[in-house]
């Protein structure tokens, strides 16, 4: 279904945006990522809309007739709220907290969270719709 796709591209591409802060650290690779995700970012809350948007649709499709919540959705909202964070709040972004030794604190923790929600992405894409 189109739907469950748009939903795993929105968790791969929003846990990139989240997760540039430890993948940018890999060597030979990390600045082509800065790069990438410095062009991307701009458009980060559409994928921050996206996720909302279809894991509310299957969180509630899931809730109401079965067979029970999935972790795609969950994930899936987690990626939505923390990509639109600054537009629902109304307060501007912080710049990342990072040290010489990487990132920190709730910079740290997003950056762990976006990983987590490119797993989740790509075992999605793999996952039978049901």
């Amino acid at each position: 279904m189109i739907t469950a796709l748009l939903l795993d591209l929105a968790n791969i591409v929003g846990g990139f945006l989240l997760g540039v802060a430890l993948l940018r650290r890999l060597p030979r690779v990390g600045d082509d990522f800065a790069r990438f995700a410095a062009r991307v970012a701009p458009f980060g809350w559409v994928v921050g809309v996206v996720a909302l948007v279809f894991a509310g649709y299957y969180l509630i499709v899931h809730l109401v007739s079965g067979p029970h919540v999935f972790h795609f959705e969950v994930v899936g909202l987690g990626v939505g709220i923390a990509l639109l964070w600054d537009r629902l709040t109304g307060r501007a972004a912080r710049t990342p907290a990072t040290s010489d030794r990487g990132p920190t604190g709730l910079v740290l923790l997003l950056a762990i969270f976006g990983l987590i929600a490119i797993v989740v992405g790509i075992q999605g894409l793999f996952t039978p719709d049901g």
